[in-house]
């Protein structure tokens, strides 16, 4: 059986996870405790979710994870264009990472269908 962390949507999800982090450290102080921990929950949500439905015994305990990884992805699509409406991010930067998570959301979307046979 394949390992989670052998999934592309898992590895693209860990990435995207990195690049939040490393992007957030970037933003003002004062949100430290606000919009750049929100925006790492969600960010890292995403491969937590992935794991722990993996870990899980049934199928529709795993779908269910699926599904929260997905909304937390979802999640980081808003908190990005906050943070580029704030100018705390570029356009540019926004762009990427919206569509790494935007292949994420699809990615788990399949995955999801994938376990509902």
């Amino acid at each position: 059986m394949k390992s989670v962390e052998d999934l592309d949507v898992f590895k693209l999800a860990h990435q995207l996870a990195l690049k939040t982090y490393s992007l957030t450290k970037k933003f003002p102080r004062e949100e430290t405790f606000s919009l750049v921990d929100q925006m790492r929950r969600a960010a890292s949500s995403v491969g937590m979710n992935l794991m722990e439905g993996a870990m899980r015994l049934g199928t529709k305990e795993y779908r269910q994870f699926v599904g929260i990884a997905r909304g937390s992805a979802g999640e980081v699509c808003y908190q990005l264009l906050l943070a580029k409406d704030l100018q705390y991010i570029s356009e540019d930067v926004y762009r990427e990472l919206r569509a790494g998570y935007d292949r994420v959301i699809q990615m788990l979307y399949r995955l999801s269908q994938t376990l509902n046979r």
